[in-house]
């Protein structure tokens, strides 16, 4: 009997605070496969919840080992995409020593205060330089600064601190590599405006805990498998469409966050810039990248469910609304509950937003639309140059409202929905064959 050929494919390990996805590509980037894996929660050391570490590694461990004695698949490559903020803190036999501790993990205000007021610069001029708002664990270079001081004997513990993509690709190669995407995403750690680590860290000793930088996307071959470094999530969705368009454009990225990046704007933040939501995050070769983020679906989802309450309507009673109106000047202006502190306004106090003007639940969620574009429209341009091309991904890419309202404040621009399935675990899969390419022109001049 003639024996089948196994099919080449291509894995891709997406790792999110909730759940944990293993998907895997054919040749032509189809996907083919895709496994969930819900790790629970379990607490640190200080009794926070954090991400059960062991388990998430026995789970890549034993995914890896079946991919690779797999009698369907040929596997020609691996890569790792993962929510950023986060070290994995390995010891001296390679080792995890410490929790997978979680970035929404308060740090003491002590230590904060003691590490700013050792800066020498305020803290408007750091979060600059470092594109870092105050944003405590968050900034994951200030976890490493927390450990010294308030845990010493665990820090003293620590040989090398991975960021959680970087880890992950360590777990199948022992080789240990920082990625530019994830040194960049508001760490505080590095300088944007010198290119290097900032100043603090070398001077705390921080930089002789952290893995050596590079620039490539493969950090090894195993057994004839490519294994990438491993990428941040929010990098890793852009990568898709730079792949597919020549022209600069501009991404807006929907969910529970709107975050719009400008892959074609390196310029630098302003402290005005970094109060009112932008931020910063570097591409696999170090550039800089301007984003911007408002909390758009959280609020759409709140005020949803006080419209539906108000007026005795089903929750996805907007689902059947497909034509967006004009927007109505005699309505009540629309105020936001869920963005004090966030967004474009970050000093608008959070209010009820007065509903008995409204006739329908429909006229109530048109005037709501146009109430969160117009505080979109604020986020956008803090990035916006001037691209001709808008693409729209996510929950809001199919809500048509959403898309008309956007499109008419953009008449000279073209608004665009790909169908990018598991853009995040695609821009991975892009972020390696693009090495594989590299390499092999580097071997055909040498």
């Amino acid at each position: 009997m003639k024996k089948r050929m196994k099919k080449s494919i291509y894995a891709v390990f997406d790792i999110g605070k909730t759940n944990k996805k293993l998907i895997l590509f054919d040749e032509e980037q189809q996907i083919i496969d895709e496994q969930l894996h819900v790790c629970t929660d379990v607490l640190d050391d200080d009794g926070f919840d954090c991400d059960h570490l062991p388990r998430l590694t026995e789970w890549v461990l034993r995914h890896w080992q079946d991919l690779r004695q797999s009698p369907h698949y040929s596997v020609k490559g691996v890569n790792f995409t993962a929510y950023g903020a986060s070290f994995v803190h390995l010891g001296a036999d390679g080792q995890p020593v410490a929790p997978l501790y979680n970035y929404l993990k308060p740090i003491p205000e002590q230590i904060q205060q003691q590490f700013y007021a050792a800066l020498g610069q305020s803290p408007d001029e750091f979060a600059a330089d470092t594109c870092s708002p105050q944003l405590g664990m968050l900034n994951s270079g200030l976890q490493l600064y927390w450990l010294k001081y308030a845990k010493p004997e665990l820090y003293a513990r620590i040989h090398t601190s991975l960021h959680l993509p970087n880890y992950l690709s360590y777990l199948l190669t022992g080789e240990k590599f920082s990625d530019y995407t994830s040194v960049g995403c508001h760490t505080a750690l590095w300088d944007y405006q010198r290119r290097q680590y900032h100043d603090w860290v070398r001077r705390e000793g921080i930089d002789e805990k952290l893995a050596p930088l590079t620039k490539d996307s493969i950090a090894s071959v195993v057994d004839g498998i490519m294994v990438g470094v491993g990428l941040h999530d929010s990098t890793s969705a852009v990568m898709p469409y730079l792949a597919e368009n020549d022209e600069p454009f501009v991404l807006i990225s929907t969910g529970t966050w709107s975050v719009t990046i400008n892959p074609f704007n390196s310029q630098p933040l302003t402290p005005e810039l970094l109060r009112r939501d932008c931020l910063s995050f570097m591409t696999p070769r170090g550039q800089a990248t301007r984003a911007s983020r408002v909390f758009l679906g959280r609020e759409h989802d709140y005020q949803v469910e006080r419209i539906a309450a108000y007026f005795h309507v089903k929750p996805d009673f907007y689902r059947s609304i497909v034509l967006a109106r004009p927007y109505d000047e005699t309505s009540t202006l629309f105020t936001p509950a869920c963005m004090a502190g966030t967004g474009p306004f970050p000093d608008q106090p959070a209010a009820d937003w007065d509903l008995s003007g409204f006739r329908t639940a429909s006229d109530a969620y048109q005037h709501l639309m146009h109430g969160l574009i117009n505080i979109l429209l604020e986020s956008i341009h803090l990035v916006w140059q001037g691209e001709k091309t808008i693409f729209v991904d996510g929950g809001f890419a199919r809500n048509p409202l959403f898309m008309q309202t956007l499109s008419w404040n953009f008449p000279k621009a073209e608004i665009r929905t790909l169908e990018v399935p598991q853009a995040t675990a695609l821009g991975a899969l892009v972020h390696l064959e693009q090495g594989e390419a590299w390499k092999k022109t580097q071997l055909l001049f040498t």
